[in-house]
């Protein structure tokens, strides 16, 4: 990792009443919208990111350090090509920003052979030539020996997978849009939008924006902005932790991998390495977390407050799973989830208002990993009326 970016530029929405008119307006410049700035930025239009807090921001879902990146999909199958396409297109942001984002740590799967994530995993791998393997149970102890896994578990692993930042990659991609002739404004939340007279209208409290596009991206704050969106959204608090392990070179970086356990009884656990601060800041530690949808909650009033019960099911995990990590956590993290109702992304044009109005939502706690290919698919839909790559399962028309 040599990105030591540290922030994009906050720009204060303008004091005039009117402003320039754009090509295309992205409103909620996050994961999948500072990507969309760039793909656009890079294709020579002019393009608006209106954000209502930073950039990034701690309120949403796109913060914490780290996020998976793999490609055995066992969500469903039909997002793989998509991950091939963002697997390249991660390889695209690196020679262009000269960085390192993608860190390819491997990921360590364990769980029974018939549950639907391994089952899931090894299909997607077999329709997609994806190299996995598999560790016989008699040699998992003594290859990955920080791990205890019952005796019955399938232990897999998937060496092209990783890990890549959330916040360096946002910084990058909004940094770079605006190198590329975007302008981003941060702390501008939106009053109203319109479609009217064949063009966009976009207000904040004290300007107004028009453009021939507009792109929302605002993650749990998407109901909000589309009320009349055809289908439901729920927004759930989510906890993140990391553990203060007294051997931090055992589960160092470039020494331990990125994992992913199904618990037989409380579902999906994943986690990390222990990453060097000074590259990735942070909270330092074993980041862990538990993937399941938290409480239900309103974005504007989510409870931020950590709890004990937090802190139940990691626990448990991590002295059933991990012991060698000890039983002391350093810090806790709450953030959102904004899902689906079938747990699949939503990326289409919005009914009703010609072709001119992109969304992109619903990512229902799975979404980074494919930021860098969202981000060129939102481009093509609102600047082309179409995209080469397979987005039919995503489309809106499945509700």
């Amino acid at each position: 990792m040599t990105s030591q970016l540290i922030g994009v530029e906050h720009r204060k929405t303008a004091t005039s009443k009117t402003a320039p008119h754009y090509d295309v307006i992205v409103v909620g410049v996050g994961s999948m919208g500072s990507a969309a700035c760039w793909f656009l930025a890079k294709r020579g239009y002019k393009v608006l990111g209106l954000e209502k807090f930073t950039t990034p921001h701690e309120q949403g879902s796109h913060t914490g350090q780290s996020r998976l990146v793999r490609k055995s999909y066992f969500e469903h199958p039909d997002y793989v090509p998509l991950l091939a396409r963002a697997y390249q297109n991660w390889r695209l942001l690196e020679a262009e920003m000269t960085s390192t984002f993608y860190q390819p740590t491997g990921i360590l799967y364990a769980g029974k052979p018939d549950h639907e994530t391994m089952s899931g995993l090894k299909q997607s791998a077999a329709m997609y030539q994806i190299p996995l393997k598999k560790i016989p149970p008699s040699e998992a102890g003594s290859q990955y020996p920080l791990f205890r896994f019952p005796s019955d578990f399938e232990v897999i692993l998937e060496a092209d997978a990783g890990f890549v930042s959330p916040e360096n990659t946002i910084i990058a991609y909004s940094q770079d849009a605006i190198k590329k002739g975007a302008t981003i404004l941060t702390n501008s939340a939106i009053d109203t939008w319109k479609v009217e007279a064949g063009r966009v209208e976009v207000k904040t409290d004290s300007t107004t924006y028009t453009s021939d596009k507009l792109i929302i991206t605002a993650g749990a704050w998407t109901s909000q902005l589309i009320p009349a969106l055809p289908t439901s959204l729920t927004v759930t608090r989510q906890v993140v932790a990391w553990l203060d392990v007294e051997d931090q070179t055992a589960f160092a970086l470039g020494d331990f991998p990125c994992w992913l356990v199904e618990d037989p009884e409380l579902g999906t656990f994943y986690g990390f390495p222990v990453l060097p601060s000074s590259e990735y800041p942070g909270p330092t530690g074993l980041k862990l977390a538990h993937h399941f949808p938290g409480e239900k909650t309103n974005p504007d009033f989510a409870d931020r407050s950590i709890q004990e019960k937090d802190a139940e099911a990691l626990r448990h995990f991590v002295k059933n799973y991990i012991p060698a990590a000890g039983h002391t956590f350093r810090a806790f993290k709450s953030c959102l989830y904004t899902n689906s109702v079938d747990r699949n992304f939503i990326i289409d044009q919005l009914p009703g208002y010609d072709n001119r109005v992109t969304v992109a939502c619903g990512f229902s706690g799975h979404g980074f990993k494919f930021v860098p290919v969202v981000g060129e698919i939102l481009a093509d839909l609102a600047m082309k009326g179409r995209t080469d790559l397979p987005i039919h399962f995503l489309r809106l028309n499945r509700f």
